[in-house]
């Protein structure tokens, strides 16, 4: 590329950011055109959550923190990584509480979520501490905050009662800005996302070149969505794009600084197979989207070229395929059951290490019993398997569960 082509491209990318508002205040413009004029419905203000507690038996290790969970990734990546087999637990983090109001203006009505719960992550992991999930406002055909990105179909999401869920499922609540439309039966939705990625240093990771790797986002993440609805239920299609990129702040002789673009396609649907049966489904594929994916460890991969002398390691997105498939079957008016499986692949990079991540297995069933409204007990058997890259070493996660769950509301004004 030449100075000048470079520097034109360099150009685009900041405008860019700038662009995207701008269309967006644009279509404010004509939504507030096309918005009802208020009536007399009152405000409203809705306080609900649930209190829930989790006992069961492990009866294979897994990471500590993660004791009242079947995220595959933090199963064990090699023999006796996490001590002896079969531990009890019992826990109330997933427990939650949140606050909903609505209020009628002239532009449409304005909503907001504030949602908490306390399953600790993060600095927090293990503990049993308050959680953000959602701080969400909407007026009209705009919302901002934090909340479901558009690219995860939150309606995949099985009735289980084991708290991180599927392996090869799109789950991520992310800080956006969004524009959503409806129209009878089908829903469109745009939103500028928080961006982030990870990166994997892999046999290299010790090295002092790839301490001083400085992740960058240049412009925010892009992703949309479409839902069309019939009696039979629906179909939905989501995309994302966006850029990664890092930089070599160490002066060497070396430069490892690069980017790269993620990208991807979820393909969701849940589909009333009888009155009492329903299909719950996704596939999801593309590259460097596992920021947004509910359990995958890094986006950036390494990739040896040490014929390079001035680039011998370079990072390339990771491609992932995963899939979502559970049926949720209702009794009666107090039993219920899900059953269904869960995969998510990823084409590890060849100088990530042995026991990187590669190939997770999800699969649950179980039997919940509703003696009264607002009231859940039951119990669930999981299963998980990770793979790991090239050692060929696997390991198997089996947990039996019981849960209690007391749900609450209460709504003023309306």
């Amino acid at each position: 590329m030449s100075e000048r082509e470079s520097d034109r491209s360099s150009k685009k990318r900041r405008v860019l950011p700038w662009v995207l508002p701008a269309l967006l205040l644009l279509v404010a413009a004509d939504a507030r055109a096309q918005a009802p004029a208020a009536q007399d419905a009152k405000p409203s203000m809705e306080i609900y959550g649930f209190a829930m507690l989790d006992m069961g038996h492990d009866f294979t290790t897994i990471h500590p923190n993660w004791f009242d969970t079947l995220r595959v990734t933090k199963l064990p990546s090699f023999e006796d990584q996490y001590g002896k087999d079969n531990n009890t637990f019992a826990g109330v983090r997933q427990s939650r509480l949140g606050v909903r109001t609505s209020t009628p203006t002239d532009l449409g009505n304005l909503n907001t979520t504030f949602e908490f719960e306390l399953f600790g992550t993060g600095v927090d992991e293990g503990q049993t501490t308050f959680r953000l999930r959602h701080a969400w406002g909407e007026l009209g055909e705009f919302g901002a905050g934090q909340t479901w990105s558009p690219f995860m179909d939150p309606d995949v999401f099985p009735n289980s009662i084991e708290y991180w869920g599927p392996t090869g499922m799109v789950f991520f609540r992310n800080v956006q800005v969004r524009w959503m439309r409806t129209r009878e039966n089908k829903s469109f939705m745009l939103a500028l996302e928080r961006p982030g990625a990870s990166g994997d240093g892999g046999v290299y990771a010790s090295r002092v070149e790839l301490q001083n790797i400085k992740a960058r986002f240049p412009i925010p993440d892009i992703s949309g969505a479409f839902k069309f609805g019939q009696d039979w239920g629906y179909f939905r299609v989501a995309g994302i794009v966006g850029q990664i990129s890092w930089d070599d702040v160490l002066v060497d002789q070396f430069d490892l600084s690069g980017s790269g673009t993620r990208y991807g396609l979820n393909l969701s649907s849940n589909v009333k197979a009888t009155s009492k049966d329903t299909l719950r489904l996704q596939l999801a594929f593309g590259e460097g989207i596992q920021n947004y994916m509910n359990d995958s460890p890094v986006d950036i991969g390494p990739v040896k070229q040490l014929a390079d002398p001035v680039k011998p390691l370079r990072g390339d997105t990771l491609p992932i395929v995963a899939v979502v498939a559970f049926l949720d079957h209702s009794w009666n008016e107090h039993y219920s059951t899900s059953v269904g499986y869960s995969m998510q692949d990823i084409q590890n990079s060849d100088a990530q290490k042995p026991d990187a991540f590669r190939t997770g297995h999800y699969a649950l069933g179980n039997l919940l019993y509703y003696p009264v409204p607002n009231v859940m007990f039951g119990s669930e058997f999981q299963w998980g398997r990770r793979e790991n890259f090239s050692d060929g070493f696997s390991s198997d996660g089996f947990k039996f569960q019981f849960s209690f769950r007391y749900n609450f509301s209460y709504k003023l004004g309306g």
